[in-house]
């Protein structure tokens, strides 16, 4: 029994080693294979010639019932939304850009997870988007952002892996 103890801590020590390596690295890439275009293609309809320029669409996806309300006229954008506007779409093109390159990752990765909660609450909120929950045997909305979460915690915790400009930098 000893022998096969030692067998199974031998081979499983292996694994720690390698994860290190792998399992940073691998989240990032889960993260650049999924979900930068979506994000990306989100910034880009929030924007109406320039970055300062927020468009009817970011209007509508941030504000949805303000903008039905009026009419998702432009020109009633208060300065508030305005700016919620505009940092919501500058993080939505500066942070997968800082994960894809490995720069400021952790701070990027939370960064992503506080984004990923306010885009629930407005999807909840503004959308009636049902919310559900953990154990019901359905997929949900809770669910899904679950997983998000949970991919950028890997990255948070783990760093950004040896394929990366942090570690380039010497950042932690």
């Amino acid at each position: 029994m000893t022998a096969l103890i030692t067998l199974y801590n031998d081979i499983f020590d292996k694994f720690d080693r390698v994860s290190d390596i792998l399992v940073p690295t691998l989240a990032r890439l889960v993260f650049v294979a999924i979900f930068i275009v979506y994000y990306w293609n989100s910034a880009m309809l929030k924007i109406d010639g320039s970055i300062f320029s927020p468009s009817a669409g970011a209007f509508g996806q941030m504000f949805p019932k303000a903008a039905e309300a009026v009419l998702y006229d432009i020109s009633k954008i208060t300065l508030f939304q305005r700016l919620v506007i505009f940092a919501g779409t500058v993080a939505e093109f500066v942070l997968p850009a800082l994960l894809l390159a490995g720069l400021l990752t952790r701070a990027a990765a939370l960064g992503m997870i506080g984004f990923v909660w306010v885009q629930t609450i407005v999807d909840v909120n503004g959308h009636n988007i049902p919310f559900g929950g953990l154990f019901d045997n359905a997929i949900t909305l809770a669910d899904q952002r679950v997983i998000w979460t949970f991919l950028f915690l890997v990255i948070l915790f783990k760093g950004p892996g040896p394929l990366s400009l942090d570690r380039l930098l010497g950042l932690k």
